[in-house]
């Protein structure tokens, strides 16, 4: 991926993860500049399907396009940070992202976005 693909993705993001909402400067690990759709489902190097994103909602999303709602049981696509809106799927409280759409449950829960750690760093950082 070229550099300047990556500044776009970069400049996109405003500096905060598109999945967790934490600011790029308050994580040690450096920046993921990850595939929304991965390339082995036919995914591309356009901007349109990257995104900035953790390394642990990296780590925790790998190649997934849907995952389980928890309070369903339903198979929901997972959010996609340039068509969907976060405040759509996502809410803060006390540092814990909450779900609230079906979609949002299934990402919250797949990408692990909760675990102790990344709500203390919300806390420390604030709202997105």
């Amino acid at each position: 991926m070229d550099p300047a693909t990556q500044e776009l993705v970069l400049q996109h993001a405003q500096d905060r993860y598109e999945y967790c909402g934490i600011p790029q400067a308050h994580v040690a690990a450096r920046f993921h500049v990850e595939h929304i759709i991965a390339k082995q489902h036919g995914g591309s190097d356009d901007p349109a399907n990257l995104a900035l994103a953790c390394d642990r909602c990296n780590a925790f999303k790998g190649p997934n396009l849907a995952a389980i709602d928890p309070a369903t049981g339903n198979i929901v696509s997972i959010f996609h940070p340039r068509t969907d809106r976060w405040p759509l799927h996502f809410a803060l409280a006390d540092g814990l992202i909450v779900g609230k759409s079906d979609m949002g449950r299934a990402t919250v829960r797949l990408l692990n976005m909760n675990a102790y750690h990344r709500v203390q760093l919300r806390l420390e950082t604030g709202p997105g």
